[in-house]
């Protein structure tokens, strides 16, 4: 993941990913939430899920210190906390019904990714 910390260091790297043609998966964690902690340990390092984001810019909001940018990140976005993953197309718009909020293992993220990021 890229990590990234407010609202302009997302436009810009949405910007240079969709200048490359590839889609965009924005992921909301902090070190307190439980649920990242799992799709960090369990989730993403998955194989079929790894081959699944090859294609795609994955970038990381750590939203842990609840500062004034992490706040600011999370209401653009229309979020309380994480985890949140939103997906965005190469035309840099949020494919809104594919948002996820919440854990999924390996399987069921892999398969939500097939809407997410079609091939």
């Amino acid at each position: 993941f890229n990590r990234i910390k407010t609202i302009d260091d997302f436009q810009a790297a949405l910007l240079a990913s969709n200048a490359q043609g590839k889609p965009v998966m924005l992921d909301f964690y902090a070190d307190w939430c439980t649920y990242c902690i799992k799709m960090e340990d369990y989730t993403f390092p998955d194989p079929g899920v790894q081959a699944a984001l090859a294609g795609s810019t994955l970038l990381q909001a750590d939203v842990t210190a609840n500062d004034a940018d992490d706040l600011a990140l999370l209401n653009h976005f229309n979020l309380f906390a994480p985890p949140a993953i939103l997906f965005f197309g190469t035309d840099g718009e949020e494919r809104r019904e594919q948002r996820l909020v919440g854990f999924l293992d390996a399987d069921g993220f892999l398969e939500h990714l097939q809407q997410a990021i079609p091939e």
